[in-house]
């Protein structure tokens, strides 16, 4: 076994657990925006321990994301931080939220960059639209891409911006996270369907929290100047973290894990996970302040999963659906081949190593388990991606011998995966 490397090999006994999750990253990263642009008006509790939140509030603490991981339980108060250049690494959310975020920091100047894959990713989308609004940002090497200097502070031409609905969310929660700032205000034109809806409507509730308001009147998204009001967001458990706990129970022949914190209505699109996995057999209740999964005796028969609001569970539920050799279709994957890396050809990569197909066919992904076998080892590459780590993960449980490649990948959202794997019996070896 290689260094960085480690071996997942199944629990003993049946999985019987707590496990209590760290904070969602998809809002801890949005509050700590709303944070920094408030000025210490808003404070934030239960901060993430994910990698890509520490970025994130390094930078607007003024430590360049650089400092150590704290406890994740204190408010800390937050001022926006100015320097020449901030290299955020493989953090895409703070990439994406920062470059809106800069702009308004009047008289200075930053230069965003990252890691060699952080520069494939396009951003030129929320440029033009920053642009549009007046702001002055310039590549530093490839037109659409990572690095760019932001020039903070614009004269705002307009409140009219038009962006297409099949895009990351990302860029249009980067928008309005500063528009009430903004002077005139922003009337945000969605072309299309919007994808991932529910991380959209997370960010209009917590603002709403901080008191800005909005009006969504049919594809039209409108957020005037106003101020933020004081107030205190508690970051829930992160369910993108709770879907692995899922899959492990989906793949047990019996399973009782407790997932405190966690609630039934729920800001994260990801929550869906609890609807999609009663599929699998798996229950959710909701009581002792938390959620109990259980695993009951069913047949899976569902055959079309649609992830156009929750990509993040793609990787996770489609493993599932192959390690059981159930095939099945998958539609809403568009934004996949710009994450981390390009998800779809890691799925069809890593998948065929068990002997199964995910086959693309326009926009529609069809499972084809025909020739699936179960090895007595697998050795996964994870193209440092978290989420290829963690969704593979639970194929310990039916292969007596799972190798992941660079195990640290997951520090990018979980960092504590491994150490709660352990917890719950898996046998890991380093």
């Amino acid at each position: 076994m290689e260094a960085g490397n480690l071996i997942l090999s199944k629990p003993e006994k049946a999985i019987k657990t707590e496990i209590r999750l760290t904070g969602s990253k998809s809002e801890c990263n949005r509050a700590l925006v709303i944070a920094a642009l408030s000025e210490r008006k808003v404070k934030v509790e239960n901060l993430s321990e994910a990698a890509d939140t520490i970025t994130l509030a390094g930078v607007l603490e003024g430590r360049s994301g650089s400092g150590e991981r704290g406890s994740g339980q204190e408010p800390v108060p937050l001022t926006p931080h100015l320097a020449p250049e901030i290299n955020i690494g493989p953090a895409g959310t703070a990439m994406r939220f920062l470059t809106a975020f800069f702009t308004l920091q009047k008289q200075h100047q930053v230069i965003l960059t990252g890691t060699e894959r952080m520069k494939q990713r396009p951003i030129g989308i929320l440029v033009d639209a920053l642009r549009t609004l007046g702001a002055e940002i310039s590549y530093e090497e490839k037109e659409g891409f990572p690095p760019i200097k932001i020039t903070g502070g614009f004269e705002q031409k307009t409140a009219e911006i038009n962006i297409k609905g099949d895009i990351s969310s990302q860029y249009i929660t980067a928008l309005l996270l500063v528009a009430s700032q903004l002077p005139l205000g922003l009337n945000l034109h969605i072309e299309g369907e919007l994808t991932s809806r529910p991380y959209v409507e997370m960010t209009l509730s917590m603002l709403q929290q901080c008191g800005i308001r909005h009006q969504w009147n049919g594809n039209v998204i409108s957020i005037k100047n106003q101020p933020f009001q004081p107030a205190t967001i508690y970051v829930e458990p992160d369910w993108s973290a709770a879907s692995y706990w899922y899959a492990i129970a989906a793949l047990c022949d019996e399973a009782e894990i407790f997932l405190p914190g966690l609630t039934l209505y729920s800001l994260q699109g990801d929550s869906t996970i609890t609807e999609i996995m009663a599929n699998f057999g798996i229950t959710s209740q909701f009581k002792d302040g938390g959620v109990w999964l259980r695993k009951e005796p069913k047949v899976v028969v569902r055959k079309i999963f649609d992830f156009k609001t929750c990509p993040d569970l793609a990787q996770t539920v489609i493993v599932v659906c192959a390690a059981l050799g159930h095939d099945a279709s998958f539609t809403g994957l568009e934004t996949l081949k710009i994450k981390e890396t390009d998800r779809v050809k890691a799925l069809q990569t890593e998948l065929a190593k068990i002997g199964v197909e995910l086959v693309e066919k326009g926009q529609v992904y069809k499972l084809n388990c025909a020739k699936r076998s179960i090895p007595e080892k697998v050795f996964i590459n994870t193209y440092e991606d978290h989420r290829m780590a963690m969704a593979f993960a639970p194929l310990a449980l039916i292969i007596p011998e799972v190798e992941i490649e660079d195990f640290n990948v997951v520090e990018k959202s979980y960092p504590g995966f491994w150490d709660d794997l352990k917890k719950a019996g898996f046998k890991v070896t380093y």
